[in-house]
């Protein structure tokens, strides 16, 4: 692994959870392997970019990275629905690539969270910085792309690692908010993993209390990172 440089934020509120103060640890990654990326994500961190992050709060410990085993994996009742009910959606799996129609989409997306759930206020990305986000990084990134009727309504992006896929980032048309279709992309995301004979579909940050994420723990039986650096049972 290549890094040009790595920092500790100053504390400040946090994203998730607004009552609490939070600290995070950045790496600016240039290169690395798969095999390198599995071991963070093994190690609670997650990326952006060529920005891998991880939360290093003294008061909270709220962040827990969540995965699902696939062998042990099943599906409730509503996650069953949210398949159903999008059985008319395409998907397409691509390379990533930042576009006109995915900025404004995204835009539209988070001025709904804003609204609808109180995320903090956001400035519309431009390409340079959508690029940035989402499209560059030290390896390549699947772009999972939703199409109803030949228009985009979802965008997706996952990593690849050795033993599963790593949802990275997920954003929809507010429009079909009534689709669930943050619970239909993590289904299919974890029907892609057995597809592909792999263990493991890895789903971020799991944290008690904030709704953007709470959806996650509903994907079970799961594991998080316990306090000795090991997955353990959760839910």
């Amino acid at each position: 692994m290549i890094s040009l440089a790595s920092f500790t934020t100053p504390t400040h509120r946090c994203v998730y959870l607004p009552s609490e103060q939070a600290t995070m640890r950045y790496e600016m990654v240039v290169q690395c392997t798969r095999e390198e990326l599995q071991s963070r994500l093994d190690a609670g961190w997650r990326r952006f970019g060529h920005a891998f992050f991880r939360p290093v709060c003294e008061t909270c410990r709220g962040c827990q990275s969540l995965r699902v085993p696939i062998s042990t994996f099943r599906s409730n009742r509503s996650q069953r629905r949210a398949v159903r009910d999008n059985q008319d959606l395409e998907l397409r799996i691509g390379p990533a690539q930042a576009t006109r129609e995915k900025l404004r989409l995204y835009d539209r997306f988070h001025e709904h969270q804003v609204e609808a759930k109180g995320w903090p206020e956001h400035d519309p990305k431009d390409v340079k910085s959508y690029r940035e986000t989402f499209v560059e990084g030290p390896l390549p990134t699947e772009e999972w792309c939703y199409y109803l009727d030949g228009i985009l309504i979802a965008v997706g992006y996952v990593d690849v690692v050795p033993r599963g896929l790593s949802a990275i980032y997920f954003y929809y048309d507010p429009d079909h908010r009534d689709r669930s279709l943050g619970t239909f992309n993590v289904m299919r995301i974890l029907e892609e993993v057995a597809r592909r004979n792999m263990p493991f579909g890895y789903l971020g940050y799991f944290v008690e209390g904030c709704p953007s994420v709470s959806y996650k723990k509903n994907f079970g039986p799961n594991e998080v990172i316990g306090p000795d650096g090991k997955w353990v049972p959760f839910r």
